[in-house]
């Protein structure tokens, strides 16, 4: 997996660029400013999904490194003053927001740097499982604004993408019209994405699955599938063997096909799961590989291959 702090030049676990990541690579190449590493935009993303978006919008008139490993559990990431540092020289930090990388403002203010654009990303994308009532703790790690994970729905990487253009914009005016024009390509090439996504949805016998965390609400959505039950009771909660014993009945009934799992969880629960009812698990991590232009569809792209059974479990 990824290095802390990946840079853009580094390679993702799938050599070659699949479908529209390959045809964006060749859009932002073309749209491409050659300059000096002085004079780029510095971006600071918390996670490799947004730094990838920001990769793409910018070109090469930006270097931009990502906080959180792909692999990890971007809830809780470790707070290092190294991290500190980079986002001293940063001129643009992108959040994912909705409560979910909370860390992120620890490190801003311990950055120092009073000149920082903070970019909150979720700002404009449609959220999903808003609680409504009071929250507390016996519901587990709900987050009060709704569900964090809006990335996996490509539409929302299209507007994550013009809200980056907007934060460019600032640092270099002079090149807004190119960060524009590559915002609005990308978006075309995330709807386009989806729509081949949900047309190869029809070859699922099923279109149901199941899933360990929440992290999958936004990628069943947009897919038009549903997630008919979580391996955690509530959110953060690991599982009791009650609760399994009533997913192993609900598997059953629904003839529920897939688990997908991230993979800083325990592997005990879908095991066991496997061995009751045969549910195939794919153990993914809900963010890109790393911040290249092209990791943030490639993901996309990987994950809807592996529901599908045409990609390995990672």
């Amino acid at each position: 997996m990824l290095a802390d702090d990946r840079k853009c030049t580094g390679s993702g676990r799938r050599g070659s660029a699949i479908g529209a990541g390959a045809l964006l690579a060749l859009a932002v190449s073309a749209l491409a400013l050659a300059l000096p590493a002085a004079a780029r935009v510095r971006v600071v993303a918390s996670t490799t999904d947004l730094g990838s978006i920001a990769s793409t919008v910018g070109g090469e008139a930006v270097e931009v490194i990502a906080i959180a490993k792909p692999g990890a559990d971007v809830h809780r990431v470790e707070v290092l003053p190294s991290s500190m540092v980079r986002v001293g020289k940063a001129q643009i930090y992108l959040k994912v927001g909705l409560g979910l990388d909370a860390w992120a403002d620890q490190i801003i203010d311990g950055s120092r740097n009073a000149r920082l654009i903070i970019v909150d990303c979720s700002e404009g994308v449609d959220v999903l499982e808003k609680p409504t009532g009071r929250v507390d703790a016996s519901h587990g790690d709900v987050h009060p604004s709704g569900n964090p994970h809006y990335w996996l729905d490509p539409h929302h990487g299209g507007i994550v993408a013009r809200r980056v253009a907007e934060a460019l914009a600032r640092v270099a005016p002079e090149q807004a019209a190119a960060f524009q024009s590559r915002a609005e390509a990308f978006a075309a090439a995330c709807d386009s994405a989806r729509a081949r996504a949900r047309a190869r949805m029809e070859k699922l016998p099923s279109r149901t699955l199941v899933t360990y965390h929440a992290s999958w609400v936004y990628f069943g959505s947009t897919l038009g599938l549903e997630i008919a039950g979580t391996v955690e009771p509530v959110p953060g909660i690991p599982p009791t063997g009650r609760h399994l014993d009533e997913l192993v009945r609900l598997i059953r009934a629904r003839r529920v096909p897939v688990l997908f799992q991230e993979p800083y969880f325990s592997s005990d629960a879908g095991e066991f799961l496997t061995r009751q009812t045969g549910i195939r698990v794919v153990k993914a991590s809900p963010s890109a590989d790393d911040v290249r232009p092209e990791s943030y569809l490639e993901h996309f792209e990987f994950l809807v291959g592996a529901l599908l059974g045409s990609q390995p479990r990672s």
